[in-house]
């Protein structure tokens, strides 16, 4: 039996998935027939892009599931014409990048590399920093990027301590949750790390109040979504100290806007949104398999919690 797939997205992101698509279905040993005509509703799949053409999935009464192409589903998830079965994309390219940038800026905040790049000619200051396991890292968020995360830092030496709204068990990462979870999780850190999804639960969640728990001159690291962060309260603790530097990767509008605060701040670091990238070789093999174990009956990888919002 042939599947038949929708392909809802950019052409250029259609012209970077199409040879790996093909290459993953195959693999999987699935007879398919894939087309971006958002016209033909008698589809089985939808792979879904959030900038793509598809807005409406009431017209697609075949469709067993919607397979998204992002880590987030803020954009879709209250969607009212979605009622069928819906996953986010989890794939060890998507992972293995975001565990290079964060350990990369970790380390860089960890071994004071700033200090050096910005020293003066002559400048010899030979004290050496603390070893990670002297430093506490906090991550908040613990789905599969922040557990990624999580232990690639524990392998570098660093004390983790992970957050989640439930409570969840790992043999390396000390591991909180609830609100009480949270001030404990941040108390005294020496940097944060926000990996969480955006719901109304979790935006602005890291404010004045979260930054005044972290040990004087944290570190905070945003490669999630740029409302996790209170973006005036992030302003304010730089310029008491209380945070010493900041990367963000992500904001409440992107491209950052020129005249934005953040581009002028000596202890800011801006990356365009880069720190990770779903990968189209991997994606299309987490696509191929969830097809597969759809037409096998059994349980999707990834499902998303409507309820939840991730």
């Amino acid at each position: 039996m042939t599947v038949k797939i929708l392909f809802s997205a950019l052409p250029e992101t259609w012209d970077s998935y199409r040879a790996h698509l093909a290459t993953a279905l195959d693999r999987a040993g699935i007879a398919a027939e894939v087309t971006t005509d958002t016209t033909a509703h008698d589809v089985d799949y939808i792979v879904f892009e959030p900038k793509g053409p598809v807005t409406d999935f009431s017209t697609y009464p075949r469709c067993k599931a919607v397979l998204s192409l992002w880590a987030g589903v803020e954009k879709i998830v209250g969607n009212a014409t979605l009622t069928q079965p819906l996953t986010r994309m989890v794939d060890s390219g998507l992972s293995h990048g975001m565990v290079e940038y964060v350990a990369g800026h970790v380390l860089r905040y960890h071994l004071g590399i700033d200090r050096y790049i910005s020293a003066a000619a002559g400048t010899w200051e030979d004290t050496p920093p603390p070893l990670a396991r002297d430093r506490v890292v906090t991550i908040m968020g613990l789905g599969a990027l922040g557990t990624a995360v999580g232990e690639a830092l524990v392998a570098l030496g660093f004390q983790v301590r992970g957050w989640s709204r439930r409570q969840k068990d790992h043999p390396t990462i000390r591991c909180y949750s609830g609100s009480d979870g949270l001030r404990d999780a941040l108390r005294d850190a020496d940097g944060v790390v926000t990996l969480l999804p955006l719901t109304a639960a979790t935006e602005n969640i890291l404010g004045a109040r979260e930054m005044d728990l972290l040990q004087n001159g944290a570190f905070v690291i945003n490669p999630g979504r740029g409302p996790l962060i209170d973006d005036d309260a992030l302003l304010a603790a730089l310029g008491s100290g209380r945070i010493g530097h900041a990367t963000l990767d992500v904001f409440r509008t992107e491209p950052l806007p020129a005249d934005h605060p953040f581009w002028a701040h000596d202890r800011i670091t801006v990356t365009p949104h880069i720190a990770s990238a779903t990968r189209c070789d991997t994606a299309s093999e987490v696509i191929a398999e969830n097809i597969r174990r759809s037409e096998s009956n059994l349980p999707l990888l990834h499902l998303v919690d409507r309820a939840a919002g991730y």
